[in-house]
């Protein structure tokens, strides 16, 4: 799969989020002079790439901990193929690739340690001080306030269109439930660049996920086959040009052949949403009933096949699952710990607390950690207790 150097489908040029300074999803909260040679959404790029919460991703789970292998991908290497796949869907329908990249960049910044099994252990242990924890809503926390690169203002200064996009690309959120979001048109759909980010998602971690399970030797190949029909469509072609070919070379190529025809149904599939509704402008997009970028039936039906296989094989196996309950335990008590004596967290923390709340201040500072800090903190608070 490549990106073409001109859009492969055309879509009203209304439907492309512009990159002019003068366009509203180009503003920032803290007014800064245009760059002389980069447009707004490549300067939110490069502000993501350089945030230490974005390099904090090759430090915690996708899927797999360390204890399996270094193969295997971290929360960073998943989030820069979500941005190769996206960026080629964006450059293929004609949209803002500079925009549509730094939401990959940025979509994952927002997650803990331990991936999901780090996030719901937050989540129920918020809850019972009446909050929530929710990873896009933690993410602009995090691009909004805790990255500290300037002397004027705090944050990343990040474009309207970046931080809608964060809290925006996997889910709806309403005014009455968030008013502090009013900002970021929530009673609208988001511009396509964001839309496509989610299914983008979805692409990366179907394919990786089966390679990363086929690796760890809990996946086995003849059931993948006999499972995914979208994966054997690909397999049995290959196997039958290529007999004596080792499995592993064609257990590949047929993970080439269904991400990109993911791909390829994605971009066509949304190109005839588009062009079939008669919309023509941005404007058109956010006031559509559904959201736009979408597979076919048939190819939607295949994909949560492959995503309810991997739930059922992969994700609540005997392993992982050992991990998952591990990691959410080492997150229980690191935070009643901490929630019921401050003191034992490292010094420096006592500002914060003021402001934002013993509770909601322990969640952000665990969910911020990596895998490895995490468990270096639980081992010392081990010791002390």
């Amino acid at each position: 799969m490549t990106a073409a150097s001109t859009p492969l489908v055309h879509l009203p040029v209304g439907c492309r989020v512009p990159d002019g300074i003068e366009e509203p999803l180009t503003r920032r909260e803290h007014f800064q002079p245009p760059h002389l040679f980069r447009s707004p959404f490549q300067r939110d790029r490069a502000r993501i790439i350089h945030a230490r919460a974005f390099r904090r991703l090759a430090g915690k789970t996708q899927v797999f901990t360390n204890r399996f292998s270094d193969h295997f991908r971290s929360r960073l290497t998943h989030t820069m193929e979500v941005a190769q796949i996206a960026r080629t869907i964006a450059n293929a329908l004609g949209l803002n690739e500079d925009l549509t990249e730094s939401l990959a960049l940025v979509h994952d910044i927002g997650h803990p340690p331990f991936g999901h099994a780090g996030e719901a252990a937050l989540d129920k242990a918020l809850r019972q001080h009446g909050l929530r924890f929710d990873h896009n809503l933690h993410a602009l926390r995090i691009v909004a306030y805790f990255e500290r690169r300037y002397v004027a203002f705090r944050g990343l200064n990040l474009t309207l269109g970046v931080r809608e996009g964060i809290i925006k690309h996997s889910h709806d959120y309403s005014v009455e439930d968030h008013p502090e979001l009013s900002a970021y048109f929530l009673d609208q759909r988001p511009p396509l660049e964001a839309q496509l980010i989610d299914l983008a998602d979805e692409i990366a971690y179907l394919t990786a996920d089966l390679d990363d399970g086929m690796e760890a030797g809990i996946l086995t190949l003849n059931h993948v086959r006999d499972h995914v029909r979208i994966f054997e469509r690909f397999y049995a072609p290959v196997e039958k040009q290529y007999p004596q070919a080792d499995e592993k070379l064609i257990f590949n190529e047929a993970l080439k052949g269904m991400l990109n025809a993911l791909v390829v149904d994605l971009i066509e599939q949304t190109a005839h949403n588009v062009t079939s509704s008669g919309i023509h402008s941005l404007a058109e997009i956010r006031s559509a009933p559904t959201r736009l970028v979408a597979f076919t039936p048939e190819i939607e039906a295949q994909r949560m096949e492959a995503k309810s296989y991997l739930y059922r094989n992969l994700y609540q196996c005997e392993d992982l699952l050992r991990d998952q309950h591990a990691a959410a335990s080492i997150v229980r008590a690191l935070f009643d710990a901490w929630v019921a004596d401050p003191g034992l967290m490292p010094p420096g923390h006592e500002a914060e607390i003021d402001e934002q709340g013993t509770p909601r201040y322990v969640a952000d500072y665990i969910a911020g950690m990596t895998d490895n800090f995490i468990l270096k903190q639980y081992a010392d608070w081990k010791v002390r207790s």
